[in-house]
C-alpha cells in the first residue's frame, strides 16, 4: 500500500514529468509516432468448430486456458458498449488517451486520503495494460501512459473499444463480452437486455470478487452502480432506469456447445492450426440426434446400452448428423469410444451388395424363384435367423426379408471373390484378408466394417451406383465419383428393398404412415445378438444406424428389426424436408420382360403360365426356364425341380424328378411359405366356363392358407378365408385382377381372365 510519502515522492517526481508528457502530446499530437497496431487488437482466440451454416458446434479453450470469441465491432451489442464507456471511462470519446480532468481529480482524492483511493485509467490505458503493458511500477504506470498517447494516433475510437471488449476479462477465464455473455445467460451478447449488458460491463474492474456465479450480491451492487452511470451520462431515462434496477440477477452456468464430440476430438489438431474449421453437419440436427438416441436407449434398461447413428445428404454425400455414442460423458465402457468408425459385425446388411453383383453379373433375375431350404455344405450348414424356412420364393422377397440361404445361393453363382473386391470398391477398408478366410458367409457379416463406411456404401445405391466418399469438411473438393453398380440394377435394387416402415407401436406391422417418402431399408444382426443395424435411403438421405454395447455384451434385444428399425424409422421421419423427389425415376434404365409365372426367369419354349416384370435393360436374357417341359408322348407339360438347395439354379437343372404342373401334390411344392403369394388362380391363368351347375367357380388358394386372409376381385371385396373357411370365386366371363391381403397389410395381387368355351353351346352368362 503506498505510504504518505510516496505519493509526495510521486507529486515531486512524477508530476512534472506527466504534465511535461500531456503538454507534448497536446503540442505536438501529430508527431506522435503510429504503433504497430496487430499487437493491440490481435486476440487469441478459442478455437471453434462452426457447422454447415457458420453456427458453433465446439469451442476449444485457447493456448492459454481461456475461453476467448472475438467478436467484430458490427456484432457487440450498443448497451455494453455504452454501459463499458459510462462506469470506465465517460470522456472516452473526448480525450487523446489521457482523460486529464480525471487526473487532477484522482490525484487530488488521494492525496487528501494519504493513499489511493480513485484511478484514472482510461479504457484506451487499460487496452495497452490487456495487450502485455503492465503498471505495476511507475515506470511501467509511464510507459503505459505514453503507448495510450500513441495508441490515440494509431486507432480511432470505435477499434480502441471494440478491441478492449474483446479482451478484458470477465472472470471464470472468459475473456471478451462474447464468451462471458454465453457462459453467464447462455446467449450472444447482442441478445443481452439492458440489466444484463450493465453486469457485464461490470466485471472488469474485479473478475474474481465480482463473479456473478460466487458473489452475486456484490455482483448486483456494481451492476447498480453501473446503471447508476448510464443514468447519470444519458445514455437511459429514469423510467428506464428504475425498472433495469429492479431485474434480478438471472445468471447460471451455461456450458459452451459440444455438439459432436467424437467429430471435435477429430478435428481438435486442426483448429489449433486453423483457429476455426467448418463442418458439413447440421447443428440443429445434430443436437436433435444426440438427444433422440440417449432417450430411445432407455426402454431397454441397460441391455442396450449405446449407439450410433449417422445421417447422410445423398446429392452431396455430406454428413449432415454424426453421433458417436449415447453419452460421451457417461457411459459405462466408455462412451468416448467413437462408435460411428469401430469395426463391428454388419449381419445381413451385406446382402443388397450380393444381389447387386449378381444382377451385374447377370447370373440372377430380381424375379427368379430361389430355394429357402435346409442347405448342407459340408462342415458349414447356415440357417435362417428364426430357424424358420420359406420354400420358394423370389430374389426380393428373399432379400427383403433377410433369408440367409437364398443369400448365400446367390454368392455361390458370383463368388466370394468378386463381392470381396466389389466391397472393397465401395469403400470397405477393413475387409483386408483373403476371400478364402471369409467364404460364404461373407454375404452373412462374418467380417468386421464400419458404420460410416458402410453408409458411404449405401450412398452409392441410392445414387444408382455410383459411389463417392463421404465428406463432413466444408468447402473441400469432392472426389469423381465411380460407377460401381449400373443404373438398371440400382433401379432394380430400390424396388428389392422399398417398404414402409413399421409404425411405432413397436407391434411388427408394416402399415404405411400417411404422405410418408417412399424409402428402401435393410436390418441387420449379428450372430450371437451383438450387434442391431438399420440403414434406410432414398434419392434424399441415407441414415445409418447401430445399436450394441461396447463391451460387446449380446442381449436377446439387440436384433436388427426389432431394435435399430424402430429407431431409423423415428429418424427419417424427422429429417428436414426437401423439394427434391425422394424417388429416382426409372427413365429407359428398365424394361418390360415376359417371365414364367412359376420360376420368375425369362419363358423357356414350354412356360404354360407368363406374367410381366421390369428387369435392367442391361441384363441379357439367357438364362431361360428350365422347369417346364413337354412329356412325350401324351404333350403333358411336367415340371423338373433341383432335388436341393444345394446350386440352386432353375436355369440349368441337370437332373430332378418329374412332376406333373397340374397335379395336387405340385400345388404346393415347395415348403408352406411364410411370404404370402396367391397360388391359384396363377399369374395370367385362363378358365373356360362349362356352363354346368356349380361348375364355374374356383377356390382362392395362398401359400398362407391357414391365416385369415382378404379378397379382392377387380377392387372389390369378396369375402374371407382361413384354414377352417375356404373362399371360392365364381367366374365370370372377362379380365380380372385378383387381390389377397394379410391382416399386417401385406398383399399379393394376379391377372387371370375366364373365356367361353370355343364351341356351339349356348348358357348364360352375366
Amino acid at each position: 500500500m503506498p505510504t504518505r510519502r510516496s505519493l509526495h515522492r510521486l507529486l515531486r517526481v512524477g508530476l512534472p514529468i506527466l504534465l511535461c508528457c500531456i503538454g507534448i502530446y497536446h503540442a505536438f499530437f501529430y508527431f506522435l509516432p503510429v504503433l504497430p497496431a496487430a499487437p493491440f487488437i490481435k486476440t487469441k482466440p478459442s478455437g471453434r468448430l462452426l457447422d454447415a451454416q457458420g453456427r458453433l458446434l465446439t469451442l476449444y479453450l485457447n493456448e492459454d486456458d481461456q475461453w476467448c470469441l472475438p467478436c467484430p465491432e458490427t456484432e457487440i451489442s450498443p448497451l455494453l458498449k455504452q454501459a463499458t464507456i459510462a462506469v470506465e471511462d465517460q470522456r472516452f470519446y473526448q480525450h487523446r488517451g489521457i482523460d486529464t480532468l480525471a487526473f487532477l481529480r484522482a490525484m487530488f482524492q488521494n492525496m487528501k486520503a494519504g493513499h489511493i483511493v480513485s484511478g484514472a485509467s482510461t479504457l484506451t490505458m487499460q487496452l495497452a495494460k490487456l495487450s502485455g503493458h503492465p503498471s505495476h511500477s511507475w515506470h511501467g504506470k509511464l510507459n503505459q501512459l505514453w503507448l495510450a498517447l500513441c495508441l490515440e494516433k494509431t486507432l480511432d475510437k470505435t477499434a480502441i473499444l471494440n478491441s478492449y471488449l474483446n479482451k478484458a476479462p470477465y472472470g471464470n477465464n472468459l475473456l471478451g463480452v462474447e464468451a462471458a455473455a454465453l457462459r453467464y445467460f447462455g446467449k450472444p451478447n447482442t441478445a443481452l437486455s439492458l440489466a444484463e449488458a450493465a453486469l457485464l460491463a461490470g466485471l472488469p474492474k474485479a473478475p474474481s470478487a465480482l463473479n456473478p456465479l460466487r458473489h452475486p450480491e456484490a455482483a448486483l451492487l456494481r451492476r447498480n452502480h453501473v446503471l447508476i452511470r448510464m443514468r447519470q451520462e444519458g445514455f437511459i431515462d429514469e423510467k428506464i432506469f428504475k425498472s433495469a434496477v429492479q431485474c434480478p440477477i438471472t445468471v447460471a452456468w451455461h456450458p459452451f456447445p459440444h455438439l459432436a464430440p467424437h467429430v471435435a476430438q477429430r478435428f481438435q489438431s486442426d483448429v489449433r492450426k486453423k483457429g476455426c474449421v467448418q463442418l458439413t453437419l447440421h447443428s440443429s440436427l445434430q443436437k436433435r440426434m444426440e438427444n433422440l438416441l440417449t432417450n430411445y436407449l432407455k426402454q431397454y434398461n441397460g441391455e442396450i446400452t449405446n449407439g450410433a447413428i449417422m445421417v447422410i445428404d445423398c446429392t452431396t454425400a455430406e454428413i449432415r448428423a454424426q453421433v458417436g455414442s449415447a453419452n460421451f460423458f457417461n457411459l459405462p465402457g466408455g462412451g468416448q469410444v467413437d462408435l460411428s468408425r469401430a469395426l463391428r459385425s454388419p449381419g445381413s446388411t451385406l446382402k443388397p451388395f450380393v444381389y447387386a453383383l449378381a444382377m451385374e453379373k447377370n447370373c440372377l433375375y430380381a424375379s427368379e424363384v430361389l430355394l429357402d431350404d435346409t442347405l448342407d455344405l459340408g462342415a458349414y450348414n447356415p440357417g435362417n435367423f428364426d430357424g424358420e424356412y420359406n420354400g420358394l420364393i423370389t430374389a426380393g422377397e428373399a432379400l427383403h426379408y433377410s433369408l440367409n440361404i437364398p443369400a448365400i445361393l446367390v454368392l455361390e453363382r458370383t463368388g466370394v471373390a468378386p463381392l470381396l473386391t466389389t466391397l472393397q470398391r465401395l469403400g470397405l477398408s477393413t475387409l483386408t484378408e483373403s476371400p478364402s478366410f471369409y467364404g460364404l458367409g461373407l454375404t452373412l457379416g462374418n467380417c468386421e466394417t464400419r458404420l460410416d463406411e458402410l453408409c458411404a456404401a449405401y450412398l452409392a445405391l441410392a445414387s444408382l451406383g455410383s459411389y463417392r466418399p463421404l465428406r463432413i469438411q466444408k468447402n473441400t473438393l469432392a472426389p469423381t465419383p465411380v460407377q460401381i453398380f449400373s443404373r438398371g440394377v440400382a433401379l432394380a435394387l430400390y424396388n428389392m428393398l422399398e417398404a414402409p416402415f413399421p409404425t411405432d407401436d413397436q407391434s411388427g406391422l408394416t402399415r404405411p404412415r400417411r404422405q410418408e417418402p417412399r424409402v428402401c431399408w435393410k436390418t441387420g444382426t449379428s450372430t450371437g445378438l451383438h450387434d442391431a443395424w438399420t440403414f434406410a435411403f432414398n434419392k434424399q438421405y441415407v441414415v445409418g444406424v447401430w445399436l450394441g454395447n461396447n463391451t460387446g455384451r449380446p442381449s436377446s434385444c439387440l436384433v436388427g428389426a426389432r431394435a435399430a428399425l424402430p429407431l431409423a424409422a423415428q429418424i427419417f421421419r424427422r429429417l428436414p424436408k426437401r423439394d427434391t423427389p425422394p424417388w429416382p425415376a426409372p427413365g429407359d434404365e428398365l424394361h418390360n420382360v415376359t417371365v414364367c409365372a412359376l420360376s420368375g426367369l425369362p419363358v423357356g419354349k414350354w412356360c404354360p403360365h407368363k406374367k410381366t416384370v421390369a428387369l435392367p435393360k442391361n441384363q441379357f436374357l439367357h438364362r431361360r426356364c428350365q422347369v417346364h417341359t413337354s412329356q412325350e408322348p401324351s404333350g403333358e407339360i411336367a415340371t423338373y425341380w433341383p432335388g436341393t438347395a444345394l446350386h440352386w439354379d432353375l436355369a440349368s437343372i441337370e437332373s430332378a424328378p418329374p412332376q406333373n404342373v397340374h397335379t395336387d401334390e405340385n400345388k404346393s411344392l415347395a415348403i408352406q411359405k411364410r411370404v404370402l403369394q396367391i397360388t391359384q388362380p396363377v399369374e395370367n391363368a385362363v378358365y373356360v366356363l362349362t356352363g354346368e351347375k356349380g361348375g364355374d367357380c374356383i377356390e382362392a388358394q395362398s401359400s398362407v392358407a391357414q391365416e385369415p386372409l382378404f379378397w379382392y376381385q377387380n377392387g372389390r371385396y369378396i369375402g374371407q378365408s382361413d384354414g377352417e373357411h375356404p373362399l371360392y370365386i365364381a367366374l365370370k366371363k372377362g379380365e380380372h385382377t385378383l387381390a389377397c391381403m394379410r391382416a399386417t397389410g401385406e398383399k399379393d395381387m394376379v391377372q387371370f381372365s375366364v373365356t367361353l368355351p370355343q364351341s356351339n353351346a349356348v348358357f348364360q352368362t352375366e
